[in-house]
């Protein structure tokens, strides 16, 4: 039997399971391709927050990324918490450096507030890691720490799109999640637009959002769909993801990665 889609992820690890590597592999999996990893840091974290993270050793990051490319291969890339200028670097040239379209998710603060991404590897991630980026995937409040733009309505997407498309993405997908009404979000290459938009569930349980999101796209990327048809396809999977979302421990729990295996069996 031939093999699935390769799609590998460079995050931080959830010891909760609701976001980062944890996410990322159920995600691939419920999507049908072979999830792999590369692991940059360690979290204590669990559904009221982040009480600990512990950065990996860029040795150890390389090391990792090169033997799952070298012998096994990509066909696309996500990353997601990476922690420290250093780390920024080292994993914008691995993945500048490989035939892949890669899905960068720029993680800087998590679902609970706690900061994820150093003050100091901001400038990393506007000059380095944003230019490597097939697709760049910020929320409202990444955008306002990246490009300074504060977004207050669907008005103002374009504007955030534009600045972070400056610093080198070829597409940008600005996530409107965080405004009032619609879930709507704005994907686009400077020269065409495509807005998605998703009725909002009022279900508090949706821990692992932006991870589950990234991780969906660069799926559907390796499956060999454009950037439009993967984005569409990962904000319905997405979207059933939250509207399934689960209540864990006492405080924000995930949403549920196999919403769509799992319909109607939960519980029996």
């Amino acid at each position: 039997m031939s093999a699935p889609p390769r799609v590998l992820t460079v995050a931080g690890s959830d010891s909760g399971g609701g976001a980062g590597i944890q996410a990322d592999l159920k995600t691939m999996l419920a999507l049908g391709v072979h999830g792999m990893s590369v692991v940059t840091a360690v979290t204590a974290q669990n559904s009221l927050g982040v009480q600990g993270a512990w950065e990996l050793p860029v040795e150890a990051v390389r090391a990792q990324f090169r033997s799952v490319v070298d012998d096994i291969g990509v066909q696309a890339v996500k990353t997601g918490m990476l922690a420290s200028a250093e780390l920024v670097e080292a994993v914008a040239e691995l993945i500048a450096a490989t035939d892949a379209p890669a899905v960068v998710d720029p993680v800087g603060i998590s679902k609970h507030g706690d900061s994820l991404l150093a003050a100091s590897a901001l400038e990393s991630v506007r000059t380095k890691l944003l230019p490597a980026a097939t697709v760049a995937t910020p929320n409202l409040d990444e955008v306002a720490e990246l490009a300074g733009v504060h977004v207050g309505s669907e008005s103002d997407l374009r504007e955030a799109a534009a600045a972070v498309l400056s610093y080198g993405p070829r597409w940008v997908l600005i996530k409107g999640g965080h405004l009032p009404g619609e879930a709507v979000d704005l994907l686009t290459d400077g020269s065409e637009e495509h807005w998605l938009r998703a009725p909002r569930h009022d279900n508090r349980h949706t821990h692992g959002t932006g991870c589950t999101l990234a991780s969906a796209i660069a799926s559907q990327l390796a499956k060999g769909q454009s950037v439009p048809q993967a984005v569409a396809a990962a904000k319905e999977y997405v979207t059933g993801a939250i509207a399934a979302g689960f209540a864990l421990g006492g405080g924000i729990g995930p949403v549920d990665h196999g919403w769509a295996l799992t319909r109607g069996t939960r519980g029996a």
